[in-house]
């Protein structure tokens, strides 16, 4: 089975691609819910985030105000680092678990990962999808889908690697600007193109 990853910036369009993967019945898990999993209530995670962040990231009902978390983290790279240090670790083992239940005689599995390149764990597969698109697309996108201000989307994007170089550590690249159609067509694409290439 090839391990591979599936990254790109924020609000590119990774989770379009993610569903046409699985369309096509590849197993595909998303980081992102991994790492919500990480710190639902009654958590060593959350125990975690709320004993170096404090009581103020929590919601009455005791689980995790991301929306606060976000407003400490994004502006401060140290305190986004520890963060991370607490979380990454166990969306890591997560994702191993991931792998070792697709089943047996699978050609392809693949872990969405946005952060792929900013915490170095593009080696740890086989070969990385990289979905981008233009900058102005991506600040666009990113102000809608999190009704955020410019130049908050800005700061998140920011934190981020700059998309020209995930594009140039990509295996593959799928891009986004088009219609979704198009999106889909260039899965497509990819996914005949391994199983044309399949041992």
């Amino acid at each position: 089975m090839r391990r591979l990853a599936l990254t790109g910036g924020i609000g590119t369009g990774k989770s379009r691609v993610a569903a046409r993967l699985r369309q096509h019945g590849v197993p595909v898990v998303d980081a992102d819910v991994l790492a919500r999993e990480a710190v639902a209530p009654g958590t060593p995670g959350l125990r975690a985030v709320v004993d170096r962040f404090g009581p103020g990231v929590l919601r009455e009902d005791g689980t995790l105000d991301r929306a606060a978390l976000a407003a400490i983290v994004f502006p401060d790279p140290v305190a986004r680092h520890e963060l991370e240090a607490l979380i990454h670790p166990i969306v890591r083992r997560l994702i191993e678990t991931f792998f070792d239940t697709v089943p047996a005689g699978t050609p392809h599995a693949i872990a969405e990962i946005p952060l792929l390149f900013e915490t170095g764990r593009e080696r740890d597969f086989d070969a990385v999808i990289v979905v981008v698109c233009a900058p102005e697309n991506q600040l666009v996108r990113v102000m809608a889908r999190d009704g955020l201000s410019e130049d908050t989307a800005s700061q998140r994007i920011a934190a981020q690697w700059p998309m020209a170089r995930k594009r140039a550590h990509a295996d593959y690249v799928v891009e986004t600007d088009g219609t979704l159609d198009q999106t889909d067509a260039q899965v497509d694409r990819l996914v005949e193109q391994w199983r044309v290439t399949a041992p």
